[in-house]
């Protein structure tokens, strides 16, 4: 068998956390009941004008510099012309000639292997509506609230190989646009979703093969098995001497395969014309500098600070900053408390596992840096230990609980009375001779018995280094 190439290139479509859509004042927020969250403008009636949302080119621009794009200070919209359902005018209004930003570009690193994947272009451009089939009534509905919900569209080059190149990218674009706050970038909410483009070639060709287009991917693992199945399939018919049709395929992850939806279109079958109702926009040097001045702190740059300010290990400081929610809390809860080691320790180890446990992502956390600083001051003031830290965080994580009102509602003080906890010291020694045997008899392991015991007795509330410190100097 032959040797092949995979080329993908990606079109990821990012919904913008604007307050309102892009051409009127409806709000763009997520659920609401259908058809509840439109006005005639968004729904296409005769005769409605679009006004443009200044604030959906401002994150455009934000995104185009983040992604070491040229921003194109003479750029306009066009009409993309199609019939759909969920489309009421008929037409999508974006850019094609002149779109706001081009040619950048970001690193990836897969294996320890760096690569950079160009973005051809990014553009603005409106969402279309929602169809929901109902096989009840064997009909399909429309719900408008999408309508005119802003995105922006990176195209990147055809630059990647590897299903892992894809999602290393698209980890990377997703975490600089959340940094941005540009985009949620929930991809279950349809925030994020990507267009696969995928060809073969025979490994050492210079042209690339025919191409097909698999649309609206919004999870990484179907991504991922998406691009598996049809360079598998791709190869199957160039081995069996049959052309790849230039298509339009629709991945369905249940089945694991994919099938042919449309021809592919080009540009020239979408009738695009400069949109008449939205005059050409001129971006000034000085916008665009205004913009670049509000930039935040990336990723990249946030580990490096937090390894030399706050002294934590560069595994630690990748997982934090990994998501933007994680960081925020990191940050402002260092800031309440001082404490970069602890609050890195609470947010690696126990915040991860619950993470883990509950199958909540980062961006669901809901428990105050406040609280967290709460909980680290109890421990570091001596009036909890760490054992009963643990189940105090817990319910800090599911409920941002107040730690100092459920340790004080569930009598969680440490008892700190010498003379209380040298007396359940001696009880224990009396009712566990052989331990004390054991120790006496050179057998270390014997002391971790006996604290285990008087913790247990205290129902937790004490201090181990000083039950260590009262079974040494009674045994």
């Amino acid at each position: 068998m032959k040797s092949y190439e995979t080329v993908i290139g990606l079109e990821v479509h990012v919904e913008l956390a604007t307050e309102t859509k892009i051409f009127c004042g409806c709000t763009t927020r997520f659920g609401g009941d259908t058809n509840t969250h439109c006005c005639p403008v968004c729904t296409g009636m005769p005769g409605t004008l679009p006004v443009l949302n200044k604030k959906v080119v401002e994150y455009a621009m934000a995104a185009g510099l983040a992604l070491n794009c040229k921003i194109n200070q003479q750029c306009k919209f066009d009409r993309k012309n199609y019939f759909y359902p969920d489309l009421p005018k008929a037409y999508q209004v974006s850019q094609l000639y002149l779109p706001i930003c081009h040619n950048g570009g970001i690193e990836i690193e897969v294996d320890g292997v760096k690569k950079v994947i160009g973005i051809h272009e990014i553009h603005m451009e409106e969402d279309a509506g929602k169809l929901t089939h109902d096989p009840w009534e064997d009909c399909t509905l429309v719900d408008y609230n999408r309508c005119g919900v802003p995105l922006i569209e990176i195209v990147s080059e055809p630059d990647m190989r590897s299903a892992e190149e894809v999602i290393a990218y698209l980890d990377k674009l997703k975490l600089i646009l959340q940094y941005l706050g540009v985009s949620d970038c929930k991809m279950q909410e349809g925030s994020l979703r990507a267009d696969i483009n995928l060809s073969v070639r025979e490994t050492g060709a210079k042209e690339f093969g025919t191409r097909t287009e698999m649309k609206n991917m919004n999870s990484f693992k179907a991504i991922t098995r998406a691009i598996e199945g049809e360079r598998k399939r791709q190869i199957e018919l160039l081995e069996e001497g049959k052309a790849v049709v230039q298509e339009t395929r629709r991945w369905d992850d249940n089945k694991d395969t994919s099938f042919a939806m449309r021809s592919k279109e080009d540009a020239q079958d979408y009738r695009y014309f400069p949109e008449p109702d939205l005059v050409p926009m001129e971006i000034s040097d000085e916008w665009i500098d205004e913009i670049r001045n509000r930039q935040p702190e990336l990723r990249d740059e946030k580990m490096l600070r937090y390894e030399k300010e706050y002294d934590i290990p560069a595994y630690d400081a990748g997982i934090i900053t990994g998501s933007k929610r994680l960081a925020d809390i990191f940050e402002e809860t260092v800031a309440i408390c001082k404490k970069p080691k602890e609050v890195s320790n609470w947010i690696m180890v126990e915040t991860m596992r619950l993470l883990k446990e509950t199958e909540m992502e980062p961006e669901d956390i809901h428990f105050t840096p406040d609280n967290l600083a709460k909980l680290i001051a109890l421990i570091h003031d001596g009036k909890i230990n760490r054992t009963v830290a643990k189940e105090v965080f817990e319910s800090v994580f599911k409920d941002n609980t107040d730690p100092e009102a459920y340790v004080k509602e569930h009598g969680l003080m440490m008892v700190n009375d010498e003379g209380e906890l040298r007396s359940v010291v001696e009880k224990v020694l009396a009712v566990n001779p052989t331990s004390v045997a054991d120790y006496r008899g050179g057998k270390e392991k014997a002391l971790g018995f006996l604290v285990g015991q008087t913790m247990k007795e205290m129902k937790g509330k004490a201090d181990p280094g000083m039950i260590n410190k009262i079974l040494k100097e009674l045994l």
